[in-house]
């Protein structure tokens, strides 16, 4: 347990000295301009928690930066509610230079994802980690993901939890979010050590946001949708658990240590939690490439990390991407696997906040 306590500070500096800080960024507003209803989903397949596609981190830096009408485009969102109901919602975009469009220079390292060796994943035991602020952000989807807890009512998760690309999956209109919490202790035969089993409380969802990119373009040439693979959730009723602030993501090497954690429930440890944190490696403008160990369950965990807030003078822990999970891309012939996170980009940013907000005024730090 001492070890997860120090884990628990990774990326932190002792004492009050500023670290590393949030970078200043100026955030756009994305508007909802005008809302149609569209013909009801499917919801015949199953969630897939495993992704392919055949664009990896260099055929995502050549494609070409996208004109601000692709961007509307692609961050026009879908509403799915918990009637059945399907909207679709252009959207505007003000304060954003399309023509500055970001893109980091090529040259980092990337390493394939493989768990071997020495697992790097730590599994959370006992209330007083599991029910303490950040891993009490972390909860369960009813369709086998992860997601986290970004407000009172609302879940960050990875959008092919609830949408294949081209309709919702099966167990979407019925969502629930799993709330992790101890149900009672047992001691092991072995060294006397006490165990919590565990159980979900589950909380329906009342609506479900899904960015057009991802239902566009998923399957096109340069795999785009990959970059819009995130999705918002708004719960039915209120949760009573700390959540966890979004951010902009910084560039990888503004990062403590380079690193990224996140926490979320792995098919392979099923009733736990599973920690992990790592070092961020290539990265495009929305994806970045990292090495944490994980396996299918996973899938929508919010990648945190923890820095010093300016402004405010003080230390804050923000959500900066979404893990989207083990990508197998075939180059030339050659399966590559990558572990991939969806970063929060000044657009997304605005976007998801506006969505949890319902206004912009309170969308103008990220």
């Amino acid at each position: 347990m001492a070890l997860l306590a120090l884990l628990l500070l990774l990326g932190s500096a002792s004492g009050s000295a500023p670290g590393p800080q949030w970078p200043l960024q100026r955030v756009p507003v994305v508007w909802p301009q005008q809302t149609e209803e569209r013909p009801a989903p499917h919801f015949l397949r199953p969630a897939q928690l495993e992704l392919s596609s055949s664009c990896g981190p260099e055929c995502h830096k050549r494609a070409p930066a996208p004109s601000y009408w692709d961007l509307r485009q692609f961050l026009s969102y879908e509403t799915l509610h918990s009637s059945g109901q399907l909207t679709e919602t252009a959207v505007g975009i003000y304060g954003f230079d399309a023509e500055a469009f970001y893109r980091p220079p090529a040259g980092h390292s990337r390493r394939r994802r493989q768990i071997f060796g020495t697992d790097s994943r730590f599994s959370i035991i006992g209330q007083d980690f599991l029910m303490n602020y950040p891993f009490s952000t972390a909860v369960k989807l009813s369709t086998g993901c992860s997601g986290t807890l970004v407000g009172d009512r609302h879940v960050l998760t990875a959008a092919h939890c609830v949408h294949d690309g081209k309709n919702y999956v099966k167990g979407a209109q019925r969502l629930r979010v799993g709330f992790l919490k101890p149900r009672q202790k047992e001691t092991s035969g072995g060294n006397g050590t006490e165990l919590s089993k565990m159980k979900f409380q589950w909380i329906r969802v009342k609506r479900t946001h899904v960015p057009k990119g991802w239902i566009t373009n998923t399957g096109s040439a340069n795999d785009i949708g990959m970059d819009y693979d995130y999705a918002l959730l708004e719960l039915k009723k209120a949760h009573k658990r700390r959540h966890m602030k979004l951010g902009i993501s910084p560039a990888a090497k503004q990062l403590p240590g380079k690193r990224v954690q996140f926490s979320g429930f792995d098919n392979d440890r099923p009733g736990q939690l599973v920690y992990r944190f790592c070092e961020a490696g290539d990265e495009t403008y929305d994806l970045l490439y990292q090495r944490c160990d994980a396996q299918p369950g996973a899938s929508g965990s919010g990648v945190y990390t923890r820095m010093w807030n300016r402004r405010r003078r003080r230390w804050e822990r923000k959500v900066i991407g979404i893990f989207s999970g083990h990508q197998w891309v075939d180059l030339s012939g050659t399966p590559q696997e990558f572990n991939v996170a969806v970063r929060i980009t000044p657009l997304k940013f605005a976007q998801i906040c506006y969505w949890i907000k319902g206004n912009y005024v309170d969308c103008r730090e990220g």
